[in-house]
């Protein structure tokens, strides 16, 4: 059984009468990457508050690393790394400044010019941080939140204001961090970024869990959005199926609706029974996207 780097159970989080995070609970196994999802307001930073030690729960507990966040502060901090979204660092000083600064407070830090070239900063070395664009600062922030080798690290936004390639970049150096060991708590809202790193996704909505498993999992649960198939042209189209079949060229129909398995069947079964030779069938799953929108329609926070 792998150890869990997170363990969250029934975390409640109040601000006066309003309660921010509501019975909240969720683990994250080690060496694994969980992105945690939901609009503005929907309790992460509150919950990654917790889970930093930076306050504690109101009711509910949280182990990180095995220890109390806000009990063994001291203790946990040395093995955490935290990426803020901006801020925590002097202005006037320069990107290469501020990382060996960082890198001073670790035991054991990480070569300070390796992460300068993997994450395409050297050139920046001798840039103060408030002449860095937003990207850049993004990579300095990332760059010292890995400076120290920590056993688990809290990402907030990544790549935010980042270009193409450097989300690439970023990608690929959150991949292995994970095969590396280290575990990966990630807060985005960028849905294909969750849906290509993430091995468990978690969204929130209004304080609470709305769904939680792998991206596989929670886009194979969301079902198929629509089937094209290609058959003969100029069929007459079903009007007995639950589903709207439309003939949008030539001998290529779509059809939208809620297909499962057994409309599937049923549109495939219309199309033999017309005499009609279907030559290609292709299917469209929900993504990720399609899901959290689902989920989080009409969210008031």
């Amino acid at each position: 059984m792998v150890e869990a780097a997170v363990e969250v159970q029934g975390v409640v989080v109040k601000y006066g009468e309003v309660t921010a995070v509501d019975g909240v609970s969720l683990t994250v196994p080690r060496g694994s990457i969980l992105a945690l999802l939901g609009d503005n307001g929907a309790g992460k930073t509150s919950l990654l508050q917790v889970c930093e030690g930076f306050r504690g729960p109101d009711a509910g507990s949280v182990r990180i690393l095995g220890l109390d966040p806000v009990a063994d502060h001291d203790a946990l901090m040395p093995r955490l790394g935290i990426m803020l979204q901006s801020g925590g660092v002097y202005p006037w000083a320069t990107a290469g400044e501020i990382l060996r600064l960082f890198a001073s407070f670790a035991a054991r830090p990480l070569d300070v010019d390796m992460l300068l070239d993997r994450l395409g900063l050297r050139k920046f070395a001798k840039t103060t941080f408030r002449r860095l664009s937003g990207g850049e600062q993004q990579r300095l922030s990332l760059a010292v939140a890995l400076v120290g080798r920590p056993e688990l690290v809290f990402l907030d936004e990544p790549t935010a204001g980042m270009d193409v390639g450097a989300r690439q970049t970023t990608w690929k150096l959150v991949e292995s961090l994970r095969a590396d060991g280290v575990t990966v708590l990630l807060t985005t809202h960028l849905l294909d970024e969750a849906e290509s790193l993430a091995d468990h996704v978690v969204i929130m909505n209004d304080g609470v869990v709305a769904a939680t498993g792998t991206p596989a999992e929670l886009t194979a649960a969301a079902g198929i959005d629509l089937l094209q198939v290609r058959a003969e042209p100029g069929l007459t189209l079903a009007a007995t199926l639950d589903v709207k079949v439309t003939e949008e060229s030539p001998g290529e129909y779509a059809i939208a609706g809620a297909l499962d398995t057994e409309a599937i069947a049923a549109v495939l079964g219309w199309f033999a029974a017309a005499g009609a030779q279907v030559t290609a069938v292709n299917t469209r799953r929900r993504t990720l996207e399609d899901v959290y929108l689902a989920l989080t329609a009409g969210a008031t926070r």
